[in-house]
């Protein structure tokens, strides 16, 4: 399932989202989310993040998102000088 979405373009996806403590909303505490997606309108997040803007207590505050493609093409170097050592 993954290689599929890999193929389509999904690229694993890293998000800190930090948000405030419903009893103590002045104290943030940190939740790591990981998924595939779709960067860079990142729709799976956008559908987690409503989620928790709908049903959870705790107020969110902020979200980095770090996004890396898997799959690429390979990378080709052309040497400068081959050298014989005796």
């Amino acid at each position: 399932m993954t290689l599929q979405l890999q193929l389509k373009d999904y690229r694993l996806t890293t998000a800190e989202i930090l948000y405030h403590l419903p009893d103590h909303p002045r104290i943030l505490q940190s939740y790591v989310w990981q998924d595939y997606d779709l960067a860079p309108d990142f729709p799976v997040l956008q559908r987690f993040l409503d989620f928790w803007r709908r049903s959870l207590d705790g107020r969110l505050h902020s979200v980095k998102v770090a996004s890396a493609k898997l799959i690429r093409p390979a990378e080709f170097r052309m040497a400068n000088a081959l050298m014989t050592l005796h």
